[in-house]
């Protein structure tokens, strides 16, 4: 089963789960500023996303403009910037999709259309 963490609030999560409904994809819900991904879940997006960790975070965010984390992701090392995600949801690009495998940080239909099968 997967878990999505996504944000009341937040239009591609709520495309994201609408699109899972649609397909009758079994899932389970989390908050992700009250419970971020847990560690090893991020480090499985990363490996997703070819290595950047950078595609994991929500550049658009308050909390990543108010870190400067522009600034500063580019000296951090991984393991860093990862206990950052996984210490504050809000840093983290919603909707974030844990599956058995594999784990995606946004909405992209195809990517989760290819990645499902394997799930």
């Amino acid at each position: 089963m997967l878990t999505v963490y996504t944000l009341a609030t937040c239009d591609s999560c709520r495309q994201a789960t609408r699109w899972l409904r649609e397909r009758n994809v079994p899932y389970t819900e989390r908050a992700i500023r009250e419970t971020p991904p847990p560690l090893s879940a991020l480090r499985a997006a990363l490996a997703t996303h070819d290595g950047d960790v950078r595609k994991l975070f929500n550049t658009s965010g308050r909390d990543y403009r108010a870190q400067q984390l522009g600034e500063k992701l580019p000296g951090m090392t991984d393991a860093a910037a990862l206990a950052l995600l996984a210490a504050n949801g809000n840093l983290v690009k919603r909707p974030f999709v844990v599956g058995p495998g594999w784990a995606r940080a946004g909405f992209n239909a195809a990517a989760w259309e290819t990645a499902l099968p394997k799930a």
